[in-house]
């Protein structure tokens, strides 16, 4: 089929890409001009793409990166995956509004067009096939087919890919689904068909309103154990031994990404306008995620106390400037934060992240630096705040005068669990 992908980060690339490999003829279509040259070129510029796998579908000619909307012409099937962020709050749609009303000129009768975006439920009924309709003059279900399937990437996840996790996949009508069900079958192991395109949005939601909650309760419980004088890590392993009833979360800096900061407040809002009550589980999550960062900043301020050093003057060594494990990801990370406050405070603050390449999501006051011996030893105070692969986490227990771990990973007499 001739696929169309709107839409080329951490979601639409990885997609355009395998549609490729398996052999579609695939348009990776993007606003973006810079992206779309180093596409071209044959840079890849996320975790689950390599550059050799990038080219290898560029030279085979079933992948073309555009930011020209006129190579949307004469699609099978277009999927939309952009961003979806909050604006003080609320649900910022307009570049799933902007994707929907470009491949609504080129929407021809029997297309297919699927949402990928997260977003809350009843946006693909009631925004897209409007915006879709009134460009093309095509009627939804009717004469061209429409769906939803959130985006389930995991930046960095070497166990489960797109092409092996199960997918969720829906339909306005049946013929939607049949249609939306073929070409998610043809690049992943798995799909998972569900009966309306609200259905999939909520699922989606749902998934990570689960996590939110969840890592909330152990963040603050991490912070009242400290209070207590109780090991938290050592009863999460306890609690852990229970084969049933009990799925592990473990304490953190915070949360960050796309999903976590700000999937769940979308489903709060939805709530919030329509049925005008509260979420209170995802209000209390997020104010409990949110805050984290700030305790982080607090423990390590007390930490210097206790040696007789202000935080004004002194230099600390943030380890992970990702959200998350093995990531280049740096949208919304809690590092942003916690480097933020720090900063304002008067520290000197450096930074180690081989997987965080784009300076526009760090703060340009960060010294960015390689992880050595004489960083660490220079450093009054070092934070562990991704664990990646290539972090030599001996040479920061050997070399390092203070140490505060935030995910658990380090052992010695200069180490400080969150």
């Amino acid at each position: 089929m001739r696929v169309v992908i709107v839409g080329q980060g951490y979601v639409g690339l990885p997609l355009a890409v395998r549609a490729a490999q398996v052999g579609h003829s695939v348009v990776g279509f993007d606003v973006d001009d810079e992206r779309i040259k180093r596409l071209t070129a044959g840079e890849s510029y996320v975790d689950d793409i390599t550059s050799p796998e990038l080219r290898e579908v560029l030279e085979a000619g079933t992948f073309q990166p555009s930011a020209d909307p006129r190579s949307c012409a004469g699609f099978d099937i277009a999927v939309i995956a952009v961003p979806t962020p909050l604006r003080e709050g609320t649900p910022d749609l307009k570049y799933i509004e902007e994707s929907a009303r470009t491949l609504a000129r080129y929407l021809r009768p029997g297309a297919t067009v699927a949402l990928e975006s997260t977003t809350y439920p009843g946006t693909t009924k009631d925004l897209v096939a409007p915006l879709l309709e009134e460009g093309s003059g095509l009627i939804a279900g009717a004469d061209f087919h429409l769906g939803y399937s959130p985006e389930r990437i995991d930046p960095g996840n070497r166990e489960w890919s797109l092409a092996t996790t199960p997918k969720v996949v829906s339909g306005i009508n049946p013929a939607s689904l049949e249609r939306i069900d073929a070409f998610y079958s043809s690049v992943v192991d798995k799909t998972v068909p569900v009966s309306d395109p609200a259905v999939a949005e909520l699922a989606k939601l749902l998934e990570n309103t689960f996590r939110h909650v969840n890592i909330a309760l152990v963040n603050e419980l991490a912070v009242f154990a400290h209070d207590l004088g109780i090991d938290v890590w050592e009863a999460i392993d306890a609690a852990s031994s229970k084969p049933f009833g009990y799925l592990r979360f473990v304490p953190g800096p915070g949360v960050g990404g796309h999903c976590l900061p700000i999937d769940p407040s979308y489903l709060s809002w939805r709530v919030q306008r329509t049925l005008g009550q509260s979420f209170r589980f995802v209000e209390l999550a997020n104010d409990i995620n949110n805050h984290m960062p700030d305790y982080v900043v607090r423990r390590l301020v007390a930490a210097l106390n206790e040696r007789r050093k202000p935080v004004n003057g002194s230099t600390i060594l943030l380890l992970g400037l990702a959200y998350k494990k093995n990531s280049g990801d740096a949208r919304e990370s809690p590092a942003r934060r916690v480097a933020s406050l720090l900063l304002d405070m008067g520290a000197d603050v450096r930074a180690a992240d081989p997987h965080v390449v784009e300076d526009a999501q760090v703060d340009r006051r960060v010294v960015r630096v390689s992880l050595t011996a004489e960083e660490l030893a220079a450093a009054d105070a070092v934070v562990l705040l991704a664990d990646h692969d290539l972090f030599d986490l001996d040479l920061v227990v050997g070399a390092a005068e203070y140490v505060l771990d935030t995910r658990h990973r380090l052992t010695g007499p200069t180490v400080e669990s969150l």
